[in-house]
């Protein structure tokens, strides 16, 4: 064959076959030698670039965000004692088996314990049935001693974030034993002691039971409140709907209530305060009709008091406070009273809270609710009474179906209930709360 068709021939092959060994004479091979290792520093893999994308494999899931136990507060009821763990973050929770029939341990995973509240529950008061601890590298726990308590309720609440146990001491604790009366050897009773004196004699302080409830019904006498387009007031509408909720309370729980206007008359909104604080009462719950310019508003929220949320609860707050909006300003907005505790405010707010979500709860069974929320704003009324407060606007006037709702007795009714089931979830929870 002569020497060029040969080159054609393998060539040929070379484009079709790829190279394919050589020799000396065509067809005989020739060894083949093993290709150079990839760890020779002289060669490079080639990697496709396909190859350089991330990883289909299905990641490890990352670590929930820790918190922080920031403050621990607690305050004493007549029937129970309220514990409140206020944290910065989600709420871990969880309940932990335990061996000890006696005990209840809680959980909160991924959660730090702060010094200052670790101080707290070392001050004197501080409920000795709980125990709040953390180990090095484990997750705090909250050990309950249930041998003197008849029962206990764990709640969780939002906005902020925190953790309620309410305690409940057992009702068969034994009473204080009594020396046994002496037998009756002389007829004539033995005249008192001089060196006794009355005054050291102090009673036993009986507990505060049942709770008193002071409910406000806005507005009365020449003040209208706010107006519907068909004449409605909003003075009539409260005072129907706090007198049906007067009602519950009084009939279905175990507790005294009293309201601020029996009937159409004007109070001054510090008079209504007074009256509240004087009696010591334990909560205070003023109800009220909202407006707004645009008819297409409507909707219930609840008031606790604070810096305005927003500018329209500022703009509320004025209108029921009935000062101009510029005497609501910073003043009512960043300068607590003197009467106004720490404790009085977060009450406060857990049971605007809960009585929100009580009422939306009934009301959203019958009718299609707005609901926007719980709000803070500088109300005078809430400002100036000494225990948890709350303000409830109940409707929209100026909405031309909530104007017709709320003239029914059915909405009234319904509304009443809401509140009621709120009220008395916060003094006797029974069940879990979530916000």
């Amino acid at each position: 064959m002569p020497p060029l068709s040969r080159i054609l021939i393998i060539w040929t092959l070379f484009i079709v076959f790829g190279p394919i060994p050589l020799s000396s004479s065509f067809g005989v091979p020739q060894p083949v030698f093993p290709p150079a290792s990839l760890t020779d520093p002289k060669i490079q893999p080639f990697v496709h670039p396909v190859a350089t994308k991330k990883s289909s494999r299905p990641q490890k899931a990352r670590k929930s965000s820790s918190s922080m136990v920031q403050n621990v507060r607690f305050h004493k009821y007549p029937d129970h004692t309220r514990l409140v763990i206020d944290l910065k973050g989600h709420i871990h929770f969880k309940k932990r088996s335990t061996t000890k029939p006696e005990q209840v341990v809680f959980e909160l995973d991924n959660t730090r314990l702060s010094t200052q509240a670790y101080k707290k529950t070392q001050r004197k008061g501080f409920p000795q049935v709980v125990q709040l601890a953390r180990q090095w590298n484990k997750p705090v726990t909250i050990t309950v001693d249930l041998s003197t308590l008849d029962k206990y309720q764990v709640l969780t609440l939002k906005n902020p974030n925190r953790l309620v146990l309410d305690l409940f001491p057992s009702s068969a604790t034994p009473p204080p034993q009594t020396k046994p009366a002496p037998p009756q050897v002389v007829k004539k009773p033995a005249p008192k002691p001089k060196r006794l004196t009355p005054v050291k004699v102090v009673p036993t302080a009986k507990p505060r039971n049942p709770l008193l409830i002071v409910i406000d019904p806005g507005h009365g006498g020449k003040d209208p409140g706010a107006l519907g387009r068909k004449g409605t007031r909003e003075k009539d509408i409260v005072l129907k709907v706090s007198r049906q909720l007067k009602a519950m309370i009084a009939e279905r729980l175990n507790a005294k209530v009293l309201m601020t206007r029996e009937k159409d008359i004007f109070i001054e909104l510090e008079d209504r305060a007074k009256f509240a604080n004087s009696k010591k009462a334990d909560l205070f719950v003023s109800i009220h009709v909202n407006s707004h310019p645009k008819q297409s508003v409507k909707g219930l929220e609840i008031y606790h008091f604070g810096k305005a949320s927003d500018p329209r609860a500022l703009e509320v707050s004025a209108r029921e406070n009935g000062t101009p909006l510029k005497d609501n300003g910073p003043a009512w907005q960043f300068i607590l009273a003197d009467v106004l505790a720490d404790k009085k405010i977060d009450e406060s707010r857990d049971l605007a809270w809960i009585a929100r979500k009580a009422l939306v709860g009934k009301l959203r069974k019958h009718y299609k609710i707005k609901d926007h929320g719980v709000k803070t704003a500088p109300f005078f009324v809430l400002r100036m009474t000494t225990m948890p407060s709350i303000l409830a606007e109940i409707a929209f006037v100026s909405n031309p179906t909530e104007e017709k709702l709320i003239t029914g007795k059915t909405y009234q009714k319904r509304v009443a209930e809401g509140i009621f089931q709120g009220i008395k979830a916060y003094i006797t929870p029974l069940q879990t709360v979530s916000r």
